[in-house]
């Protein structure tokens, strides 16, 4: 069954942002969008930078069928988290300053205004296995339904919302708060002492 165009083009549009502007590699990061019962999720090992037509994959969201040999291998985590979540779409990064960050913090806390705002705070979660496992697809939608986005530790960051373009702000607001986290610890700032006053005060 072909995929509606105007779908098509908005993950085209999406995906071309995460790479353009660092958010993803070549081949990393998923994307997806639920249709009532039916999520439309991009291909396993596609390029989100140049996505074509059959990189979007319908796949059945309450069972198992055979287009999830061909589809994301983080498909089950992104179902799961549409079946316990009033979300619409997600977006997956791997963000490379928020999941720098990751490695040495257990939540990352803005303290730019505008990540203070729309975001407030960001869980930080680990795994054994940090690619699509059952583990995930229990734990991250737990934290989807209380927060924006949630990082697995070392890996990347996942955010749920109404539209592509909602979660992938998130995400971009989020790695922008982790940049300047990252530049006043370089200057000598200790950003953990401002999480408090910052936090505090959204």
């Amino acid at each position: 069954m072909a995929v509606n165009e105007d779908l098509v083009r908005e993950f085209q549009k999406i995906g071309s942002i995460t790479f353009l502007t660092g958010l993803n590699n070549s081949h990393s990061g998923n994307l997806s969008v639920r249709v009532g019962s039916k999520m439309y999720v991009t291909r396993r090992g596609s390029m989100l930078g140049y996505l074509q037509e059959d990189d979007v994959i319908e796949v059945d969201l309450f069972r198992i069928d055979s287009n999830l040999m061909i589809a994301s291998t983080e498909s089950r985590v992104h179902a799961k988290i549409y079946m316990h979540t009033e979300a619409l779409a997600i977006v997956h990064c791997h963000s490379v300053a928020t999941t720098a960050l990751s490695m040495v913090r257990n939540e990352i806390i803005p303290i730019d205004v505008e990540g203070g705002y729309f975001i407030r705070k960001a869980p930080v979660v680990g795994f054994e296995f940090s690619s699509g496992s059952k583990e995930m697809e229990d734990v991250l939608p737990e934290y989807l339904k209380n927060y924006k986005a949630v990082v697995v530790k070392g890996h990347g960051v996942f955010s749920c919302a109404q539209t592509l373009e909602e979660a992938l702000f998130t995400i971009h607001s989020l790695e922008h708060s982790c940049r300047m986290i990252e530049y006043l610890e370089n200057i000598g700032v200790d950003s953990k002492g401002l999480e408090k006053t910052t936090y505090g005060k959204w």
